[in-house]
């Protein structure tokens, strides 16, 4: 991996950080406003204040996670798309929930630094036994 593509995994990271530290500030610092996600639960496009709505939401709270399979590719000098793995803990209304999911994300340079415009995430099906 490349100084490039490790600045932007390190971002990645810290976001998610942010998440189960509870500090939606670090990580409202990090996105465009508006941003974009897109999950299971449809498409949501929100601004700063929306996403941090979102994060203090009680009823779902990421307790841990772990990332792996991290790649980065740069279709120009000023926008990152990262695609990677990650195993998440989470509390769901105070039920433990586990998910395994693809993410994806988009950076784009805005006045010399990265901020995420879009975020994907998809479920990692089951095999079949």
């Amino acid at each position: 991996m490349n100084k490039r593509q490790g600045e932007i995994e390190k971002l990645e990271r810290a976001f998610w950080d942010s998440m189960i530290a509870g500090k939606p500030e670090i990580a409202t610092g990090m996105l465009t406003e508006p941003a974009v996600m897109v999950s299971g639960h449809g498409a949501n496009k929100f601004d700063h204040a929306a996403y941090t709505r979102m994060a203090r939401d009680d009823r779902y709270k990421l307790v841990d996670y772990s990332i792996s399979d991290m790649d980065v590719i740069f279709p120009r000098d000023d926008v990152a798309v990262a695609t990677y793995q990650v195993d998440q803990r989470m509390e769901m209304q105070g039920k433990p929930v586990q998910m395994n999911v693809y993410d994806t994300s988009t950076w784009v340079k805005v006045e010399g630094d990265w901020r995420c415009v879009m975020h994907t995430e998809s479920p990692v099906e089951r095999k079949p036994h």
